[in-house]
């Protein structure tokens, strides 16, 4: 991993990338939900979910990298 970057995130031109796993005994239902209030509060948008045989699920979030100056030193 690059330094810079937080755990599980991954950086791709100008967007940022976060796998999510919801385990099998998440129906369809509350993973909608959950997605929606990740979006509607985080930025986040669905990028990717892939279903695999044991039920889980591997979605990936992605949202704008948003350039912020960092904070300079102050004396």
């Amino acid at each position: 991993m690059a330094h810079g970057r937080r755990a599980g995130q991954h950086r791709s031109m100008d967007y940022e990338y976060a796998p999510l796993r919801l385990p099998a005994n998440v129906d369809r239902l509350t993973a909608a939900a959950q997605l929606a209030i990740q979006a509607e509060f985080s930025g986040w948008e669905l990028a990717r979910v892939r279903l695999y045989r044991d039920g889980t699920r591997q979605v990936m979030l992605r949202r704008r990298r948003i350039n912020q100056p960092q904070p300079g030193l102050s004396y």
